[in-house]
């Protein structure tokens, strides 16, 4: 792929194409927002695959797309995929005392990036950071408030975009689809 060529970002997340812009910097990125089903099933594999079959009936690539876990230790790996609905249903405070209770804030957030130039040229790039759920610190989306990396002593809502940009989960698997594309 040329730098010049144009990667589509399927989202309706603002925040999630700044950041993934920011990365990808030497990349044309465009935001293209269509509303892509989300089957709800905990392999992110198979919620990333069928977004992007679900994407390719709606527009060619080359594009992306993803999902992101976060699994606690606690809850045997649980809500993975299922955050979003988690965060719908508890506040941050809420979670942070559900792990507290339970005795183990272990987590490691996750983000399965698909990349689909058509439906037979599919690939998949995961990145994976470890740290802990602590008490909300900082404002953002999301669980942002709640996580802190392993050897870091800010939350992701603490760090400013670039600190996080530099060790986040999602800046790990563009790293990884960057590789592929001949870009790192």
């Amino acid at each position: 792929m040329q730098k010049s060529k144009k990667l589509y970002f399927i989202t309706s997340n603002k925040t999630k194409f700044e950041e993934a812009q920011e990365i990808l910097g030497d990349i044309e990125l465009e935001q293209f927002d269509i509303d892509l089903p989300e089957i709800q099933e905990i392999d992110a594999r198979k919620v990333v695959r069928a977004k992007l079959e679900a994407a390719l009936a709606h527009h060619e690539g080359p594009f992306i797309v993803d999902d992101v876990s976060v699994r606690w230790e606690a809850l045997n790996g649980l809500p993975g995929p299922f955050i979003k609905w988690f965060l719908k249903s508890f506040s941050l405070e809420e979670i942070h005392a559900m792990l507290e209770k339970l005795g183990n804030t272990a987590t490691e957030v996750s983000l399965l990036i698909g990349y689909a130039k058509n439906k037979d040229d599919i690939h998949f790039f995961e990145g994976q950071v470890t740290g802990e759920i602590v008490a909300p610190r900082g404002e953002y989306f999301g669980w942002d408030p709640i996580f802190q990396p392993e050897g870091h002593d800010k939350t992701y809502a603490e760090m400013s975009r670039e600190e996080k940009n530099k060790i986040s989960h999602r800046r790990l698997a563009l790293d990884k689809l960057k590789e592929f594309l001949g870009l790192l």
